[in-house]
Order: C-alpha cells, then structure tokens, then sequence
C-alpha cells in the first residue's frame, strides 16, 4: 500500500492544518481507541439534535444509556486494529458484535463504526513514528484501506445486518436478506470496497469510503474552526454547541440515507430545507454581528432547533447517518488534539 506524504499545511489558507496527536502516556493504540470512545459519547450527549437521540431525548427502546454502553463497547476492537491495515471487515464485525452484547437498545453505531474502523487503521500507521498529521494526509490512508478489502471483508460485512439489525435499502444486486449472495460475492471476487462502491449512489455511508471521507473531513475541520471560535457559534462556544450546529450543516447539505431508508426521499429532503433554514438564521445573527460579539448569542437559535427537534421526535424522524458522519469528524479532530 503506497503511503500519503508528510502534512503540509497548504501555503495562504486554513484548509488542513498540521494537526497534533498528544497520544500520552499508555500507547498509540489506546489513544486512538480513547479518541473513537469520546467521539461516539460526545455526538450522542450533544442537544438539541433534531429528532436523534441525546442526553435529553430517548426513544421507546433505545435510550441514551444504551449508545453510551456501545461507545464503551469497542474499545478493545479499536485498539486491536489501529495500525493495521487488513481486516476491516472482521473488525466491523466485531466492533458490532460488542456493541449489541452491552446494550439492548439494538442498532445504535453500526454506521460510525463502518467509518471509524478504517480510520482507525490509518491513524494508528501514519502516528506509528510520528506525531504530526493532517486530515487530509490521514482520510487519504484510509481510502487506501478501505481500497484494499477482500472478499472475505464483505462476507464479515455482510454477517452484521442481522446481528445488528440494521434497516437497510433494497438491492437487486447482493442483497442483503438473500443467502445466495454470500456465494455469489465470493464467485466473483467482489471486495468491500465493491459493494460500497454500488451503494454509493444512495447510502452516506458508502459514499464516505469512496469519495476518500469527504465529509468526514469536512466535519473535523467545522469542529475545529467552532471550537477556535474561527466559525459560528463564535468565541466562546462550546463544545456542545459546536457539535450541534455541525450537524444542521451536513444535513442542511445532504439528504440523510437512515431517513430515506425509514420513510422516503421526499421526507429526507424536507428535514435538509428545515435544517438548512436554521442555518439561516444562524449566518443572519452572524452577519448582524451578533454571534461573533456575544458568545452566549447562540441561545437566540436554541429554541428554533428545539421546536425542530420537538417535530422530528413526534413524527420519529432521526438523521441517524449524519450522526455517524459526526460521530468521524470528532474522532479525527480529538485525534489531532482537540479539547475543550
């Protein structure tokens, strides 16, 4: 596997900065494990997020409680596989596996582990003999993992939906409820990276493999901007607030697959325009100078992502796939040093 050059931030701009892994005491591999953990704990206590579950909103069977035992789940997992740089499909396996086996709430992370799995490959090579990164240094390792899976991947990876019980799109091609497709994959060789590839088109989640997790790093480099206070919120704000605006930015911009999966993609647009519409408010405080002056001017927006968040909980709307695309940005930025 060819390997990204060094970081280099690129000259006049703020895009990819040289990020910094402050990895401690106890090993590479545990702080990349530790930053995957804070990463699932902090997208999930995050509120108001509309319509999803956090420290405030449950559902009828799945509670907070339960994705924070998943979170805590895959350690082991993620420490087991950091640096390497095949078996990701086993290692998906597995991370969903420990993930069922502590909660009883059911699916909870099946999406972010499909993105923090490779991620956490990349990390542990590149930070192998070195401290310093950038995101797009580090998404572009994990596109070359995720290019290299087998078919015996996408057989582990395919054993996962009916242990996690995930909702899934119906395909003509190697669907998923159909036993035969496990040998036709195997027939023709078919890897992972494959069947991401064809699902591409309508799932996030896939898409983020083969566009080199683009959105991933979109994320981290919002998380970082709002917590420099370079990006609205503005000065002052906090973690919490930077995690939730985040999320009304990428679904303002992409149809969530979970929500077109659940109901359709008419419904998943209509939840992009009123997320987008918050947005809006935000950039029109910003330009009135209101956000960048006041660090507590976020509050002026609290209530219109409440009243969102109350709609979509009642009508059990919840952009699950854009969680797990946050849930990656703050793993790669706690990578690169973030705290708060």
């Amino acid at each position: 596997m060819s390997r990204p050059g060094s970081p280099q931030a690129v000259p006049g701009t703020e895009h990819n900065p040289i990020l910094t892994a402050n990895r401690g005491k106890f090993g590479l591999a545990s702080y990349i494990a530790r930053c995957a953990q804070l990463a699932m704990c902090l997208e999930v206590s995050a509120s108001p997020k509309p319509g999803n579950i956090d420290r405030q909103d449950d559902y009828e069977d799945t509670r907070y409680e339960h994705f924070i035992a998943s979170a805590v789940s895959i350690y082991p997992v993620i420490e087991e596989v950091s640096g390497r740089e095949y078996g990701v499909g086993k290692a998906i396996k597995d991370a969903v596996t420990e993930s069922i086996v502590w909660q009883k709430g059911g699916n909870t992370h099946f999406g972010a582990i499909i993105l923090l799995v490779p991620l956490a490959m990349a990390a542990g090579k590149i930070l192998a003999g070195k401290d310093a990164f950038t995101i797009t240094e580090l998404t572009a390792y994990a596109h070359e993992v995720v290019k290299g899976t087998c078919t015996e991947d996408a057989i582990d990876f395919y054993s996962c939906f009916e242990t996690a019980g995930v909702r899934v799109n119906p395909v003509e091609e190697y669907d998923l409820q159909d036993t035969d497709s496990m040998a036709e994959l195997r027939e023709q060789k078919l890897n992972l990276y494959d069947l991401m590839e064809i699902a591409s088109g309508y799932d996030m989640i896939a898409n983020e493999w083969t566009s080199g997790f683009s959105k991933c790093a979109e994320c981290a480099e919002m998380i970082i901007k709002g917590m420099d206070g370079r990006l609205v919120p503005g000065h002052g704000a906090d973690i919490n607030d930077v995690i939730v605006y985040t999320f009304l930015h990428i679904l303002s911009e992409n149809k969530d697959t979970f929500i077109i999966t659940k109901f359709d993609a008419q419904t998943a647009e209509y939840v992009s325009e009123r997320a987008g519409s918050i947005i809006e408010e935000i950039q029109n405080l910003r330009e009135l100078h209101k956000i960048y002056n006041n660090e507590h001017e976020f509050d002026a927006i609290r209530p219109l992502i409440r009243e969102m968040d109350r709609e979509f909980l009642q009508r059990k709307i919840n952009p699950g796939s854009t969680a797990d695309i946050v849930i990656a940005g703050l793993f790669i930025a706690l990578l690169g040093g973030l705290r708060y």
